[in-house]
């Protein structure tokens, strides 16, 4: 009788343990980071294809400000942005060489340019905090919120909202730029 109850106890004490991990496991996710002006951001590692050294761009023609180029991939064409200008942030210094990261979006396949990758990070829901109001809400549309990790934020990129560039030629037209 007592092997029976110990027997169920163990079993509900691993279900109890399985139930907890698959929780966690679900709340967890995983971010590639990357660095724009000292600052912080990530985007989920699923919409990450690849990153790539910086590459030879060809000018797109009366493009706005934030499309940098066309870049060959393999074969495959891709437009570049600059993530600086896309949130607002002074121009990258240049001698400083910038990484690529290609992203999967809802429009295709984009290069975003980065100053620096970081590290594939893994954060819970918890430390969460969605943008602040005082954000302008062009930012704020680009930047879902932050994780708060150990010794610093990480900004959440909304990589679909940041590739989006007819909204960026909207903005800095309504905005006289």
């Amino acid at each position: 009788m007592t092997e029976l109850v110990t027997q169920a106890m163990t079993e509900k004490m691993t279900e109890k343990t399985t139930e907890k991990l698959t929780e966690k496991m679900s709340s967890a996710r995983q971010f590639c980071t990357f660095y724009l002006n000292h600052l912080l951001f990530g985007v989920e590692s699923q919409k990450i294809q690849e990153v790539v050294t910086y590459r030879e761009l060809r000018p797109v023609p009366l493009a706005p400000p934030v499309v940098t180029g066309l870049m060959n991939l393999r074969g495959q064409v891709v437009v570049a942005l600059e993530l600086r200008r896309r949130l607002e942030l002074p121009d990258r210094p240049p001698d400083m060489t910038p990484v690529c990261l290609v992203v999967r979006t809802a429009g295709g396949t984009v290069c975003l340019l980065a100053d620096e990758v970081g590290n594939v990070v893994e954060v819970e829901e918890q430390t969460f905090e969605p943008s602040p109001e005082t954000l302008s809400p062009r930012l704020r549309s680009v930047i879902l919120g932050v994780h708060k990790l150990e010794h610093q934020l990480m900004h959440v990129l909304d990589t679909d909202q940041a590739c989006e560039v007819q909204s960026v030629a909207k903005g800095k037209g309504q905005s006289g730029g």
